[in-house]
């Protein structure tokens, strides 16, 4: 009983914590569409980092360029299969952290998806011109930021008794 009730808990502070960040993703991007769209960069460090308005069709740093329909199906795959796995994890310490990756990635697909189907396309604004790096959003800060987490603590963290208590868990009861 216990168990059903911190899993509960814990895909309830999950769901609570995704809402939020799609929520601080939105209104970045509401920000971004009507203080920059048709207006100059607003240099926040002179050569280094400023606002600029992008309308980006394809996916990080603009890969796949006006694949909408491609995107359309995928995302809702991927977004299926993390909530599967977040359901079906372990709600065991060790594993908090792989639930935080989750659900940052899911937060990150989920606020981009609303772009790509409400316009066509995906509001970018941030860029690093120290670096000449690709104009990109708060959700592909989560995303990125998460899969070099999960590169990290798949590689680090983990060991391969965790990884398999993950498989297990994964697998129809």
């Amino acid at each position: 009983m216990f168990y059903k009730v911190k899993k509960i808990t814990s895909i309830t502070y999950s769901i609570i914590l995704i809402a939020l960040l799609i929520v601080l993703d939105q209104v970045t991007k509401f920000l971004a569409v009507n203080n920059l769209m048709n207006k100059d960069d607003f240099v926040l460090i002179p050569n280094v980092l400023e606002f600029h308005y992008l309308e980006n069709t394809g996916a990080a740093f603009s890969l796949l360029s006006g694949k909408q329909l491609l995107f359309a199906v995928i995302t809702p795959i991927l977004l299926i299969a993390l909530v599967y796995i977040l359901i079906r994890m372990p709600q065991v310490k060790k594993f908090t952290l792989l639930n935080y990756i989750i659900v940052f990635i899911i937060a990150g697909a989920v606020g981009n998806y609303i772009d790509r189907i409400s316009n066509n396309y995906v509001v970018d604004f941030i860029y690093f011109s120290l670096i000449n790096f690709p104009v990109f959003n708060v959700a592909d800060i989560y995303v990125t930021c998460s899969v070099i987490a999960l590169f990290f603590v798949i590689i680090f963290y983990y060991k391969d008794e965790d990884l398999e208590e993950i498989k297990r868990s994964l697998l129809f009861k």
